[in-house]
């Protein structure tokens, strides 16, 4: 894996998580190059492979078996992993453009997004058909159309437009997985009417006459309609019509007919095919540009095509990471031979399938069997990911420098200077800050806007200040998500209080590394931050940042408050009688925990993520609307450390329902297989302050009452009457998991504070 001590000297940015990419990842995980870091760019976590979906689709598998977890993968061969959608390229720059981020900074490129459907091509087809492709995508539109078929009552007509082995396979699939839902619902198998439209004479044109001759008896005994010769023109509501003038009324319209390149690429200045496909050479390089490369079916391979079949995109994986390698290090490259004939397994369905290799043909339930084997042996090699030694990246070969740039590696790696000159230079922080812009306040007399040795802010008439710190060094490698999770977590204390922030002074840490490296670290990490300060009505009005080993940030904020303490939410306000309310979910500590020893799903984290990238503010005002009588936010003392420091000085008890705890995904597996924050252990101390506890310790939330929580949600003392209310009103502003979670009781006699109700 990539040694994050060392200083990051190249920049090789995958976009998407092809077949291709994830072979690239496992390979840079098993055999890292020193000083060169990747970064994924993808719009999912999980990224499927295209070999086992049609199994999926007819119900022979479960999502996880079919699905490769690009977040965990990235985490094991030390990538940064940026959940986003690309949207173009500046060559010149050498930035990946994104959708909610700033740009990223490459060196190298690799392209690997597969294919684009063209229905666009086709009127009405855009609006009124499903596409598989993308492929990454095409679960949720499948489960919606699920859903919808199983609602629907009496017969119905789905078409399927594309009869090569992709649309064929499909077809089958889908028959098979509908057929057995309404068995089960005790409804009539056959209600589903399959049609499957052929702009060809043939189906399966790219294969041998005995594998077109045995689907088309399935398809013949399935009762599937084949509809030959039969190009679609035009798509409309629940109708679509062919060139020779055929019409079908149909409920569902899949496509699978031959997609295109994604439409951004036609704005790269990139080479492209007549299908918008990305000309690359036989090293995979693009015929354009040195620095970019592409791979799987959005790649065209000049003088040589290729089927756009799966099998490529995968044997691809091995010459694009060594070509990516000898690209960083100015080496010449190797050449990408691709088979002549390959081996297709293509289902029917049922547990039978298909083989064919040129003009060989076998089929049955053992090719079936056969082809299950070969994917999940495929699948494991990036499920079952062996434990890595971080120091293994010392002793790879390192990377050869260009002349013109080994001055500055070798100051990046030099000894660095401990006090004032660990900090970052001057002109790279200010080439860093230039692109961000933070609020302007007409309360900052003296901030970014005119830096001096300190910033000036008034206080205006009848208002108090709030002060309060927070800093923690990243707990995930893209900087910009951090920058905005630690600005988050700095906020809530401000929020909690029902104060208004005002200012804010950033201190962080950088690794260091070659100027422009860290230049872009602290740009991406700043960005963010200011994005959500921003949104907060908060100004950055300064700071600090200096080099240390790893990536840090934190903000001493101020906030505003009224004078006479109206409307303030303190600690020791809680009633006997109010309820508890906690606005977000638990579990970020032992989720984190998982996911640096790779035991944690690429969902739970992302989930995770969105949770405390959620702004408190919208919460803290819900609540006070409501008449909350406390308040605090859930951070590193978990949520009971957190209550205890809210009951002692109410001088009330309280009462928890771990039934009702709001938990994230995943978090109840993490925390019962053992894998707990390294501060949860000085929590679980805390258990002293629980009223006998033993009925409750198996309960599967239990442990999460020590998880430590970064960016958590508020908790709260409600009045009863209005508790219910409030979580509704939290939940429509979209505290989706914002739960009643206990009670606020007398204070008894026992030492003990807080009860517990299974």
């Amino acid at each position: 894996m990539f040694d994050r001590e060392q200083p990051v000297l190249r920049d090789i940015v995958l976009v998407g998580g092809g077949h291709s990419h994830v072979g690239v990842l496992k390979r840079f995980g098993m055999e890292p190059l020193p000083g060169v870091r990747l970064t994924v760019i993808c719009t999912d976590s999980h990224t499927p492979y295209s070999g086992m979906l049609p199994g999926y689709i007819a119900g022979h598998y479960g999502y996880d078996e079919v699905h490769i977890d690009l977040r965990r993968l990235a985490e094991f061969a030390g990538a940064r992993f940026f959940r986003d959608e690309v949207t173009g390229l500046d060559r010149e720059g050498r930035l990946v453009l994104c959708r909610d981020r700033p740009p990223v900074a490459y060196d190298r490129l690799s392209i690997n997004i597969g294919s684009t459907p063209r229905v666009n091509l086709v009127e009405g087809a855009a609006e009124h058909a499903v596409p598989v492709k993308p492929i990454r995508q095409f679960n949720e539109r499948w489960l919606a159309l699920l859903e919808r078929v199983r609602r629907h009552v009496g017969r119905m007509t789905i078409a399927v437009v594309g009869a090569g082995a992709g649309g064929v396979e499909l077809t089958l699939a889908m028959q098979y997985r509908l057929r057995v839902e309404l068995r089960d619902l005790g409804r009539a198998a056959d209600e589903p009417c399959f049609h499957l439209f052929s702009a060809e004479e043939r189906i399966l044109p790219t294969h041998n006459a005995r594998v077109r001759r045995i689907f088309e008896r399935v398809l013949a005994e399935r009762g599937v309609a084949v509809h030959r010769s039969a190009e679609i023109v035009s798509v409309s509501a629940r109708r679509l019509a062919s060139r020779d003038g055929e019409a079908l009324e149909a409920d569902e319209i899949v496509w699978v007919t031959q997609a295109g390149g994604a439409a951004w690429l036609r704005d790269t200045g990139l080479a492209l095919d007549e299908n918008g496909f990305i000309r690359v050479r036989r090293s995979l390089r693009t015929v354009t540009d040195p620095n970019v490369f592409a791979a799987g079916d959005c790649a065209a391979m000049d003088g040589h095509p290729l089927e756009k079949a799966g099998v490529f995109a995968v044997r691809q994986g091995r010459p694009l990471a060594e070509n990516l390698r000898r690209a960083v290090a100015e080496q010449p490259l190797c050449v990408y031979r691709p088979q002549a004939r390959w081996l297709a397994l293509i289902s029917t369905g049922d547990r039978h399938a298909v083989a064919s290799r040129g003009g060989l043909c076998v089929h049955g339930a053992w090719v079936w069997r056969w082809k299950d084997r070969i994917d999940r042996r495929f699948m494991d090699r990036f499920g079952n990911l062996p434990e890595m030694d971080a120091s293994r990246g010392d002793a790879a070969t390192p990377v050869p420098l260009a002349p013109d740039e080994s001055t500055q590696a070798i100051s990046a790696v030099a000894m660095r200077c401990g006090g004032c000159g660990a900090k970052v230079g001057a002109t790279v922080l200010s080439r860093a800050l230039a692109a961000v812009h933070p609020i302007p306040r007409h309360d900052v007399l003296i901030g970014l806007h005119a830096p001096d040795d300190a910033a000036i802010v008034r206080v205006p008439p009848g208002k108090a200040m709030v002060h309060t710190v927070d800093f923690f060094r990243a707990f995930i490698d893209d900087p910009w998500l951090f920058g905005r999770i630690a600005a988050n977590h700095a906020l809530g204390d401000i929020f909690a209080m029902g104060a208004e922030a005002q200012s804010a002074t950033a201190i962080a840490t950088v690794p260091p590394g070659l100027e422009a490296k860290v230049e872009d670290t602290v740009f991406q990490m700043m960005a963010g931050a200011v994005e959500v300060l921003n949104e907060a009505g908060c100004a950055l009005v300064g700071g600090h940042t200096g080099e240390g080993r790893e990536l840090a940030l934190g903000f001493a904020v101020n906030g505003l408050i009224d004078e006479a303490l109206a409307g303030v939410m303190r600690k020791g306000g809680m009633r006997p009688g109010d309820c508890l309310i906690l606005t977000k979910p638990l579990g970020t500590g032992t989720l984190f925990a998982a996911h640096m020893r790779l035991r944690a799903r690429g969902r739970w984290i992302d989930e995770a993520l969105a949770s405390m990238a959620r702004s408190n503010r919208l919460g803290a005002r819900c609540l006070i609307e409501h008449g909350a009588t406390a308040c605090t936010d859930v951070t590193g003392f978990g949520l009971l450390g957190h209550l205890v420091e809210m009951t002692r000085p109410s001088g009330v008890d309280a009462e928890i329902e771990l039934a009702s705890l709001p938990v994230l995904e995943g978090a109840v597996e993490t925390a019962a297989a053992g894998i707990l924050s390294s501060l949860a252990p000085a929590n679980v101390r805390l258990r002293r302050a629980l009223h006998d506890p033993e009925h409750a310790l198996g309960h599967p939330n239990y442990p999460l009452l020590f998880d430590p929580q970064t960016a958590g949600g508020l908790l709260a003392s409600v009045p009863a009457g209005r508790a219910g209310a409030c979580v509704q009103a939290l939940r429509s502003i979209g505290y989706a998991h914002a739960a009643r979670i206990g009670c606020v009781l007398p204070a008894g006699e026992a030492l003990e504070p807080i009860r517990l109700k299974s």
